[in-house]
């Protein structure tokens, strides 16, 4: 398909999604970075929804494959809550109430993985889809989703290590081939969210509890002295112990992998919102110290897939990385006065606004950004667009907005 179609296109779809001034060129050019970033999640968004819509079916868009054809998930993936957020963020940004309806639908599509129990990563899938649906729709029925997954998460907590673990090491997995017995990867930081606004929901402090614990135990045991972050901690069921410091997705086991990095920062940053304990936020700061100041950091800020990876400069970048920290920033600056996170947030944000990053329209398999890892080591999803990074990215924007709108962050409950 040629790109004039592909614009024709994005203009019909922009059309039926109420986005229809996506493509005026003339006005683009006068436009702000940040407004353009938005026309064009706009249109790419709406390429997408209209593919979606065309199909007759709820699919969910999360990567290209091999053949540079769009990747589609089921619920049940990791992954499967990132696309449904983005088009709640797509609602946010824009206030396009004809989004609403399809935001719903795609969220709803994920009923079926509040009953999950065999991964911890039902934080992601439900938190970002119903949980943002919650917070902006205000669907009474999306309360229970959120507490009924809380409560399978939950079937994870493990008493002697304090810690969900994060993979089932049965059968003939890769997990279980490690050896492992309670593997707990820094991932699991960022599904803790939905534990935290279910005891909010619910007023069982239960949920509350099991996030602290986790919390807690991952701080004493998934740091080196330089504050960077393993990526998997394994512990014994008998007695709670670490039994090995490894990495399933960095270079090595003593490197640091970038996207890990991200998640702690983010995850730390998360539990200071909801405890107002001080030691979470210094931990989220001394890691993204470690993060900044590391001599592979490229210049702007968006960083190779591991920050040990043998062949940097020549090693792909990770803009899904970038775009995570780049959101836990703009949280951060509001806790961190005089810091200036909201600075640094905003050249990253801008870096990713770029050509260099951010997509044509029409281009990229409808996705925003480019040039992001999944998983090198499983020789997976290497220098190809995400989900999860333009759903942070997105989430980056709207942060950017209230802050700038004088909205920022405050406690939960405060």
């Amino acid at each position: 398909m040629g790109i004039l179609k592909l614009l024709l296109n994005c203009c019909v779809a922009a059309t039926v999604c109420g986005l229809g001034s996506c493509m005026k060129k003339a006005e683009s050019t006068e436009k702000s970075w940040v407004e353009q970033a938005v026309e064009n999640a706009r249109c790419q968004i709406g390429l997408e929804i209209d593919t979606i819509e065309a199909s007759g079916k709820v699919l969910n868009p999360v990567t290209l494959n091999e053949n540079e054809q769009v990747y589609y998930c089921g619920f049940s993936d990791w992954r499967s809550g990132f696309f449904p957020g983005s088009v709640w963020y797509l609602y946010e940004l824009t206030d396009d109430n004809t989004l609403l309806s399809v935001a719903q639908k795609y969220t709803e599509a994920l009923d079926e993985a509040k009953k999950l129990t065999w991964h911890h990563d039902i934080g992601f899938i439900v938190n970002c889809s119903y949980g943002n649906g919650l917070r902006l729709s205000g669907k009474a029925e999306y309360k229970d989703v959120m507490i009924e997954a809380a409560n399978s998460l939950c079937t994870r907590f493990r008493e002697k290590p304090g810690t969900i673990q994060s993979w089932n090491v049965s059968g003939n997995s890769w997990q279980a081939q490690r050896g492992w017995e309670c593997p707990v990867i820094i991932d699991n930081m960022m599904n803790l969210e939905l534990l935290f606004e279910a005891t909010r929901l619910s007023g069982d402090s239960t949920f509350y509890n099991i996030a602290v614990s986790h919390a807690n135990t991952t701080m004493k045991n998934h740091f080196r002295a330089d504050n960077s972050c393993y990526h998997v901690i394994d512990y014994s069921l008998k007695d709670g112990s670490v039994r090995n410091r490894h990495t399933a997705q960095g270079y090595a086991h003593e490197s640091a992998w970038a996207r890990g990095q991200a998640w702690a920062v983010y995850g730390f940053t998360t539990c200071y919102r909801y405890t107002h304990d001080k030691r979470y936020l210094d931990q989220a700061e001394k890691t993204l110290n470690f993060y900044l100041n590391d001599k592979n950091l490229p210049k702007d800020l968006i960083p190779y897939w591991d920050f040990d990876a043998p062949e940097i400069p020549n090693e792909p970048r990770d803009v899904s990385t970038a775009a995570c920290i780049a959101s836990a920033l703009y949280e951060m600056d509001g806790y961190c006065p005089g810091k200036n996170y909201k600075e640094l947030a905003d050249k990253i944000l801008k870096n990713l606004s770029g050509p260099d990053y951010k997509a044509k329209v029409g281009e990229n398999g409808n996705f925003i950004l480019m040039h992001s890892v999944g998983s090198i080591p499983h020789g997976a999803e290497i220098d190809v667009p995400l989900n999860y990074a333009d759903y942070y990215y997105e989430e980056a924007l709207i942060r950017k907005r209230n802050i700038e709108n004088n909205q920022p962050f405050s406690f939960v409950n405060e």
